[in-house]
């Protein structure tokens, strides 16, 4: 493990960081990976672990002081991501996507929907973005919820589905198409449920194969009335909202694949030095090297290229797209890997759930498909050498 400590000590974090750093691996050690089994199993929802998190104030570091949050960079923002998903996925994922649902309101709310609604996220509220429903994946212009003004309000019909943390959020960010608006694309708009809005339901949560403990809906809108100060941007501004938004969570979505990657990776590397074949560790069968050498170069690879994204966005780099898709990308791809052939080398055992790898593989799935398909990220990336 050489190889990580040394990325590690290469990163420069303020006093202020490492303390932030210290306190999550503490609260991820002796809280959040002991719960993870058995929340695994029994599919329920991680409130001690999410109470834990709010102790410490993690939802701060991404709300801006004036709205009673403790800001702090990007790059820390993605360590606490890969630290809490490295101890149980589940949690990771409702931590990131409390991000995910607050940034679009902390970059385009103003001042007043700020003052009235991030309070609420700054002291630990759980946060939701609502994008997906049965045509419109991928897709987005594909989307059928509707926003029909009305006076001081808008009136939202329809529904969503995968909707990570629906059931329990605060506030979900919800996009829909203004019914004034007939383009498919021009028509996306944004703007912010509040938990309790009368109309508001939960028609499902799904019974998933992996991030068991995090609960994902199906939603359905049914005449919700929403105060139009709750509307994020104008009508029609949904889309530039949309992609913003996502930029700024494929990066996290690496940061969470790479904390399930590194749990592979360690119990993989801790099993093939106690196991013996043939009377040698399995770690010293010249192809288990190869296998190990060949993953353990993409995690830091990966490590290294998220770090890169992380500091293009602390600098204020306006167009990280194509990085942030790479980023999402390799990752996801790595954790899938990692975590298959963690289960290959615990043979049998890795099949048990009494493994942690079984687990982490079936998390690992999902990295793969959410905030765009990576087969969507190669579109990205490959189209971008078309030259005009």
């Amino acid at each position: 493990m050489k190889i990580f400590e040394q990325l590690e000590r290469g990163r420069v974090w303020s006093e202020d960081e490492r303390l932030i750093l210290d306190s999550v691996r503490r609260v991820a050690a002796d809280v959040i990976a002991p719960n993870a089994e058995s929340l695994d199993r029994s599919g329920t929802f991680p409130w001690k672990n999410i109470e834990a998190l709010k102790a410490l104030g993690l939802n701060g570091i991404f709300v801006p002081e004036a709205y009673g949050g403790s800001p702090a960079r990007y790059k820390l923002y993605l360590a606490v991501v890969k630290t809490i998903a490295e101890a149980c996925a589940s949690t990771g994922v409702i931590y990131a996507t409390s991000f995910h649902g607050s940034w679009p309101l902390i970059q385009f709310g103003t001042d007043e929907q700020k003052r009235r609604l991030l309070s609420r996220m700054a002291a630990g509220g759980i946060g939701a973005i609502a994008i997906t429903e049965p045509t419109a994946g991928s897709d987005a212009t594909g989307m059928k919820t509707r926003f029909a003004p009305a006076g001081d309000d808008i009136i939202v019909d329809g529904g969503k589905i995968f909707i990570t943390s629906g059931d329990v959020a605060d506030l979900l960010l919800v996009f829909g198409k203004w019914a004034e608006i007939d383009d498919a694309k021009a028509s996306i708009s944004a703007l912010i449920l509040e938990k309790g809005t009368p109309g508001f339901s939960v028609v499902r949560l799904e019974d998933k194969m992996g991030h068991r403990a995090s609960s994902t809906a199906a939603l359905a809108f049914d005449r919700c009335r929403v105060p139009r100060a709750n509307l994020l941007g104008a009508p029609g501004g949904g889309i530039k909202i949309l992609l913003a938004a996502l930029n700024r969570s494929r990066p996290s979505i690496a940061a969470h694949a790479l904390g399930i990657a590194k749990a592979a990776f360690h119990d993989m590397v801790t099993y093939m030095n106690m196991r013996r074949q043939s009377g040698r560790r399995i770690a010293e069968f010249q192809g288990n090297q190869f296998m190990l050498a060949d993953l353990a170069s993409e995690l830091a690879l990966c490590e290294v290229w998220l770090d890169h994204v992380a500091d293009l966005v602390d600098g204020g780099t306006a167009d990280f797209g194509l990085e942030a898709s790479i980023a999402k990308l390799r990752a996801t791809d790595l954790a899938m890997r990692m975590t298959t052939e963690a289960v290959q080398m615990h043979g049998g055992y890795g099949y048990c759930r009494d493994y942690r790898v079984e687990r982490l593989m079936r998390d690992a799935k999902l990295t793969q498909i959410w905030e765009g398909t990576n087969q969507v990220h190669r579109q990205l990336i490959g189209r971008s050498f078309i030259e005009k």
